[in-house]
């Protein structure tokens, strides 16, 4: 469609969620003047072949292209994007070298991506009248529910229709109110889900630590601060205090945590303190409506907390007044795929772009956020010493080296269960390994069960009776005989979870096993479920994977074994060694928080690596130094930037051609040199996955902008060369070389 000579345009500037790296113009809908127009609504477009949902990012008044289609709907009247999450999107897309459409879609839940309307979610809210708001409490005492209402209206102002259903006052209690002239109904915006009542808990009284930490971060102003807390040494309180001094001074709070499986205890915790506020919580585990309305409430400012994983940094949050995340070492805060952003560093990015304090906290930080506080970017605090009468645990290395095992269990580390078992109290085993077993083999022609898809062994799992692929999920039915010689002599190797529980159950049968893994925690509230008879402290034995080794606060566990100490101290990835100390730190603090002493046996077939004895005998603040140490000889993260340019197709030369190419092209702009360097195109450590093959250039530099400038000048060449038989993207603060 072409604009009429002689009148001024007005014209859509749009982010588009498609894999290009620019904006896109169109005409407003019919019917729509300037007066209507404000960025950060959505519309309808017609994208191609397809329809999509856009947001409005600016409205110009002229466009390099004499004829435009017009945008075919509005969806918002009100911009649900504020001026600071849009300018806060657009320095996110810069500095991922990301497309600015896909990072609206990224944050957007799906029912908004979906173009569902936000208005959809609106719901009445109860307020006082004028006569309403000039009773005292006392009033109403005759009528027990009115009374209790009004003192909820008067104590905290207007109340959604979900909130007061959620607190048992129902529609005949506020009708009441409403024929008496105390009170009426306001369209207002969407609150959040309710959330499960629980018990009001006071605040446990702080310890020195814990209040000069608070003391040291600002109430009013930007600052970051990594706080380095052992574990079980109280670093939720701090984030409850925190929270506390944000709310109580109008403003919101921000939690990030890395699983979803912590939400749930996270929110009761929450919920018990602050029986006031309105918390929303924003994770993958929830439906698309209830996704969608925490998030709505989260952008009008009704919900005071926030509680979510990653993504939920994008969120808009119009009252901000402090920003929390929990674990920050873990890498589930990195997006591995899409749009490769990082929230925990995003995060320090949102507080300094809203004015108000970040805290990274972690007992095992990572080494980026140690290298930020020891160079004085950032503040960091300290937690030295366990919360109440708890004491570290003692920790011993169990040699496995010419053992004879037992389902992969040392005879000692048998009997230390059985032992803390009988004596009432409870044991956690560490196994990295989901499933009943790694490999399945043929002893007599040697085949081995293979992805057909990926460069990685097919899992057994026993229970389901199939075979899967933890990196493509291909799947296909458990096999008694071989395919390639018909043999029936399968083996298979190696122990997973399932096994294990499998042979626990069989040898400690009076005690229940508690398997904590994706498998048993897929379905909603499983893990809580799960861990019940942990928290009710029943002697059991708590066996999982990685989501036992975080958040989890279970005083009766005394007795922690970790079955295999090795995994991180030979891997081709340089970051390796630093997760397996984290992990191993994170596991054996689940040890005697409570007032029993806690034992930790980690069982290893390199007792003598330097390490792993840096490790367990002088704690992981040595470790990562040392760790530092040597990224600082080999000139790697965090001593310098990094980032990887990634391809992947179907065939590998083709991904290896386009690298090649590519790195011509960025050594052209700027040559090899002591602060700029290149490896590659090597494959990626899983080099094939779901059928394509993947390859990368590392470049490491010296200062960021140099990097950001280069890679800017690289995705602009890359779009333009248009190859369609692979996918490339750029992974800025790359955190995995698989």
């Amino acid at each position: 469609m072409t604009a009429n000579t002689g009148v001024a345009r007005v014209i859509l500037r749009l982010a588009v969620p498609v894999p290009l790296r620019r904006l896109f113009d169109y005409l407003p809908p019919e019917g729509l003047t300037a007066d209507d127009l404000r960025p950060g609504q959505r519309f309808w477009v017609s994208f191609g072949n397809r329809n999509l949902v856009a947001v409005l990012v600016d409205v110009v008044a002229e466009s390099p292209l004499a004829e435009l289609k017009p945008a075919l709907e509005r969806i918002d009247r009100q911009p649900i994007f504020d001026d600071r999450s849009r300018g806060f999107l657009q320095w996110a897309a810069d500095y991922y070298q990301a497309p600015l459409g896909e990072l609206y879609a990224a944050a957007l839940p799906v029912a908004l991506r979906k173009g569902k309307p936000a208005d959809h979610w609106a719901e009445p809210w109860l307020e006082l009248t004028t006569e309403g708001k000039g009773l005292p409490e006392s009033a109403l005492a005759r009528a027990k529910k009115q009374q209790s209402l009004l003192q909820l209206l008067l104590g905290s102002g207007r109340q959604s229709r979900t909130a007061l259903n959620a607190r048992g006052l129902n529609s005949t209690v506020c009708k009441a109110l409403v024929e008496r002239g105390l009170a009426r109904w306001v369209s207002g915006p969407t609150a959040p889900p309710p959330m499960e009542l629980v018990e009001p808990r006071p605040a446990p009284a702080l310890n020195d630590e814990q209040r000069e930490v608070i003391e040291a971060v600002s109430a009013e102003g930007f600052s970051a601060s990594l706080l380095e807390g052992t574990t079980g040494s109280g670093k939720t309180e701090v984030y409850l205090r925190l929270m506390e001094r944000a709310l109580r001074a109008g403003r919101q709070a921000l939690l990030l945590v890395p699983e979803i499986g912590l939400t749930p205890q996270t929110l009761r915790r929450i919920a018990a303190r602050f029986p006031d506020f309105r918390i929303a919580a924003l994770h993958s585990g929830l439906a698309d409506g209830e996704r969608a309305r925490a998030w709505l409430s989260a952008a009008s400012g009704v919900a005071d907390i926030v509680i979510g994983t990653r993504s939920a940094i994008f969120t808009p949050l119009p009252r901000l007044g402090v920003i929390l995340i929990d674990e920050e070492h873990d890498g589930s805060f990195k997006q591995q795929d899409g749009v490769r952003y990082s929230a925990r560093d995003l995060s320090v990015v949102l507080a300094k772009n809203a004015g108000v304090p970040v805290l990274l906290g972690s007992a095992t930080p990572s080494l980026e956020s140690l290298h930020n506080a020891l160079s004085g970017r950032y503040q960091h605090l300290r937690l030295r010493h366990r919360a109440g009468n708890a004491r570290p645990p003692e920790i011993s290395l169990v040699p496995i080296l010419h053992q004879q095992l037992q389902e992969g269990f040392a005879p000692q580390v048998l009997r230390h269960i059985d032992q803390t078992l009988k004596r009432g109290e409870q044991a956690l085993v560490f196994i990295n390994r989901r499933g009943y077993s790694p490999a399945l083999t043929c002893d007599d022609c040697g085949w081995l069960a293979d992805c057909p898809h990926c460069s990685a062994k097919l899992t057994l799992h026993r229970r389901q009776r199939h075979l899967r692929c933890h990196h493509c999920d291909f799947r296909m039915r458990e096999v008694h005989s071989c395919p390639q010689c018909h043999s029936r002599n399968l083996n298979a190797l190696g122990a997973g979870t399932e096994r294990s529980e499998d042979f626990l159950t069989h040898t400690f049968g009076n005690f229940p096993v508690i398997r904590v893994d994706r498998d048993t925690t897929a379905s909603k509230q499983a893990l809580d479920r799960l861990l019940e008879p942990a928290r009710n402290g029943e002697p059991c034995l708590l066996l999982g994977t990685q989501m036992l080794a975080k958040g989890h606060h279970l005083p009766k566990v005394t007795l922690v074994v970790i079955q295999d100490a090795d995994g991180g101290l030979f891997s081709a990835d340089f970051r390796a060694p630093e997760r397996m100390g984290q992990l191993l730190e994170q596991v054996a603090g689940r040890a005697g928080r409570g007032e029993l002493p806690g034992h930790v046996l980690v069982q290893s077939r390199y007792p003598e690596h330097p390490l792993l004895q840096l490790l367990l005998n002088k704690g992981y603040g040595a470790f990562a130094r040392q760790l530092m140490e040597e990224r600082k000889i080999a000139q790697l993260p965090p001593i310098r930037a990094m980032a990887l340019v990634r391809a992947e197709c179907e065939e590998p030369r083709w991904a290896e051609e386009f690298l090649a190419n590519a790195r011509d092209y960025l050594q052209a702009l700027a040559p090899p040199s002591p602060e700029l360097q290149y490896l590659g195109p090597v494959p990626a450590l899983l080099e094939r996955k779901s059928g394509r093959f993947r390859f990368y250039i590392q470049i490491t530099a010296d200062r960021r902008g140099l990097l950001q400038k280069l890679l800017a000048q690289f995705s602009q060449w890359a779009e333009s060369s248009k190859n369609r038989r692979l996918r490339w993207a750029v992974d800025m603060d790359a955190q995995e070389l698989s």
